[in-house]
């Protein structure tokens, strides 16, 4: 196939890992073609703005964008995030660019908070999009035409994809290859960047109890401490609250209160998490893990998998096994 363009647009402001990620994976897929004796097909990557020159990044990071936005758009426009978005939006000359690139590009991507220009431009109006996780209620409060889903990594809607904040862009970048190029060379690139492979679009944002704040030291709190060092434990209600020294009724209310979640989604979340390091790195079968992390049965954590994390165990343990599928 011939090589394929990718217009990386810069403005002030930018989340340098929204750039760079997308970046090293387009760049690897001509690096790993050339390794292969195959002269064409892969990726010509510019990093393009309204002027070109040096991009000051949120971090302090300088970016050069070596190129001006292009006046005839072909191929794939990727539209980076960061705080730098807000003033974006303000610049016509970007605004009319883009809303002109929409209509011409063969494929339009953000990352993270470049889903607010997209839908500044009216191109997600209808459509499925996601943003960074901490964004996604401004981003449906702002354009309510848009229909903001918070919880996945990235979602394709026809030639528009969306992804989650920072190294989600990799993801989607990922994704991207390996439409264009097949499974083998996107995970192919993705062992060079020491992923194990790429995370599936359907994947949550959210990695179990690590996006649970912790209570405040007492009885929830030690609540907390039994199931997590226990995910396979006992942890009904009545239990937990017997060995806290609370009342059911007033330790579910409290837990709710503390936690943001009931003590039952919460022992749910952490068993999943334990699950999901277990299909991580040891050979062991769905229905042995499911035991050892407290689910009792294969379907149960099956349920559980897909709600929280949006695929099912066997499919989470062949993308991010480090030591292969159990044959028992």
């Amino acid at each position: 196939m011939e090589r394929q363009r990718v217009t990386i647009v810069c403005f002030p402001g930018i989340q340098p890992l929204d750039v760079v990620g997308p970046h090293e994976v387009f760049a690897g897929v001509g690096t790993l073609l050339a390794s292969r004796g195959v002269a064409e097909g892969g990726y010509d990557v510019h990093l393009a703005a309204v002027t070109p020159g040096p991009v000051s990044s949120e971090s302090g990071l300088a970016l050069v964008a070596t190129d001006p936005l292009p006046a005839t758009p072909v191929g794939t426009i990727v539209v980076p995030g960061g705080p730098g978005t807000r003033a974006a939006i303000r610049d016509p000359r970007l605004i009319t660019w883009l809303t002109g690139a929409i209509e011409r590009a063969d494929r339009i991507a953000s990352v993270c908070t470049g889903a607010f220009l997209l839908a500044a431009c009216g191109a997600l109006d209808g459509r499925r999009a996601t943003t960074h996780w901490a964004h996604a209620q401004l981003l449906a409060d702002t354009y309510p035409a848009v229909r903001v889903d918070p919880d996945p990594l990235f979602i394709r809607d026809d030639k528009f994809w969306t992804s989650a904040g920072v190294t989600a862009g990799i993801d989607l970048a990922l994704a991207i290859v390996e439409d264009d190029h097949g499974s083998e060379v996107a995970q192919t690139v993705a062992r060079g960047l020491v992923m194990f492979v790429r995370r599936p679009g359907g994947q949550s944002q959210f990695a179990g109890p690590v996006w649970s704040e912790p209570a405040p030291p007492g009885p929830v709190r030690s609540a907390q401490d039994l199931v997590t060092l226990e995910p396979a434990a006992d942890h009904r209600v009545p239990v937990l609250a017997a060995r806290v020294g609370m009342s059911p009724r007033h330790f579910s209310r409290e837990f709710t209160r503390l936690v943001g979640t009931s003590p039952g989604h919460y022992v749910e979340q952490v068993r999943v998490e334990a699950a999901r390091r277990v299909l991580e790195s040891e050979s062991v079968s769905v229905a042995s893990a499911a035991r050892r992390c407290g689910f009792g049965s294969a379907e149960t954590m099956r349920q559980a998998f897909l709600r929280r994390v949006g695929t099912p165990p066997d499919d989470y343990r062949r993308r991010f096994s480090v030591t292969g599928p159990s044959t028992g």
